[in-house]
């Protein structure tokens, strides 16, 4: 059957918020830790949704040049009406450090649609669009993005910038269109329409409530060409899809997700700098979870793996991180550390055969994951918003059926990992 949809996440952890959005909706999903063989594809025959898990986010413009493209090839050959490139939904990159500008053009080439949808307000995730300009919740309080205490800062990617085309002008000199809260709440396709007489490459649309992403995803859909075509945005744009898929009647009306039952064990691994996973890694360790620094210059291979493994007979959790808060000072390491992380994290799960996991930070997720010799994953439950229990399909035997969830720096209530180990039920 052809895909009624498909996706590349520039994270890993973006790569699964966009799983439990379709998931959630009924829709059939599968991510893949990179192209899919034509073997892998036969052992879900009835998937709707085709996923693969990248790590643009933490690349450079030369990097892409090389693996975006036959990625893209891959996806297009799928043939689902749309294939999506999946960002944050905080929207951070630079012309240097994962250029959306320049996944835009790659992607525009690759499928060769005339205009390409941009979708970034996420609601689910409390990310708006405003006229232009991108607001995030943290401790209850809407900033835009320039002014976020978190993401004004971020060591890697700060934003700088609230209004997003500006921003993207940065990255790109393709000539991005606008349509606003006011055009899609009158009369949207006459102002699609009036857009695309100033023949742009792309076109930004607000997103407030499900109402403006109703009406986006209704767009998007109705006004795709006939060959397979590509958008980008963060899990807003599915989700838009999905509002106007089930208005239509593509997909089921409703869908009852999946019971996540407790765990007694749990393992997790974080790389993370944000305050917000610094809060959640204290209040583990006020409730009896076994938090061990990791010193990536330092680390005794062997000894962090069997300290770990004998604080998981003890407590119900055990967490290896390497930041609590801020770097300090300290360079950022994303790829190495990560590597390091997922390492530990594999040899872990295989010394004490704990059957749940978790990995915190999205540059993290996007190289600790490929240490675990994952093929794929599908959708187990929820869990936090944008963070879903995963299901793993392994050839080795350790980690098949792993239940793992990936956690953005930014996501989580404060007993995030608690939630992790007890499930939903």
């Amino acid at each position: 059957m052809t895909p009624l949809f498909s996706w590349y996440g520039d994270d890993f952890t973006g790569s699964t918020d966009a799983l439990e959005v379709l998931a959630s909706a009924g829709i059939d999903a599968v991510l893949f830790l990179g192209p899919p063989t034509p073997a892998q594809l036969a052992r879900f025959p009835h998937s709707q949704a085709i996923g693969i898990a990248g790590e643009s986010r933490s690349r450079g413009p030369a990097w892409m040049d090389t693996f975006l493209p036959p990625v893209f090839e891959a996806l297009r050959a799928v043939g689902a009406p749309l294939t999506q490139y999946k960002v944050c939904s905080t929207f951070d990159s630079s012309p240097e450090t994962g250029s959306i500008g320049r996944a835009l053009e790659i992607g525009r080439q690759v499928f060769g649609n005339p205009w390409v949808p941009i979708a970034v307000g996420a609601p689910h995730l409390r990310r708006y669009v405003v006229f232009g300009n991108l607001f995030a919740v943290f401790d209850g309080q809407n900033h835009r993005i320039d002014r976020h205490p978190t993401m004004s800062r971020h060591p890697v990617t700060p934003m700088d910038e609230g209004d997003l085309r500006s921003h993207l002008a940065r990255q790109t000199a393709l000539p991005i269109g606008h349509l606003d809260l006011v055009a899609l709440r009158t009369n949207p396709q006459a102002a699609l329409d009036l857009a695309l007489t100033q023949s742009p490459a792309a076109i930004l649309f607000d997103g407030l409530f499900d109402d403006s992403l109703l009406e986006t995803g209704r767009l998007i859909w109705n006004n795709r060409p006939d060959t397979p075509a590509f958008c980008l945005g963060s899990s807003g744009l599915t989700h838009a899809l999905m509002l106007h898929w089930r208005e239509a009647g593509l997909i089921p009306a409703n869908h009852q997700l999946p019971v996540v039952t407790e765990s007694s064990r749990m393992v997790a691994i974080s790389g993370s700098c944000s305050p917000v996973t610094e809060n959640q890694l204290r209040w583990a360790t006020r409730n009896g979870y076994a938090t061990l620094p990791v010193d990536p210059a330092a680390t005794d291979f062997e000894a962090v793996v069997n300290q770990a493994a004998e604080a998981a007979q003890k407590h119900p959790g055990v967490i290896l991180y390497t930041a609590m808060g801020g770097l300090n000072g300290a360079e950022p390491r994303g790829e190495s550390l990560g590597q390091l992380l997922g390492t530990l994290l594999r040899e872990l799960i295989r010394k004490t055969g704990i059957r749940r996991a978790a990995v915190a930070g999205g540059d993290t997720a996007s190289h600790a994951v490929r240490q675990l010799g994952i093929d794929a994953l599908t959708f187990a439950g929820p869990l936090s918003p944008g963070s879903p229990l995963c299901r793993a399909t392994s050839p080795d035997p350790a980690l098949d059926g792993l239940e793992i969830t990936l956690k953005g720096g930014q996501v989580g209530s404060i007993e995030f990992f608690e939630v992790v180990r007890k499930g939903n039920l």
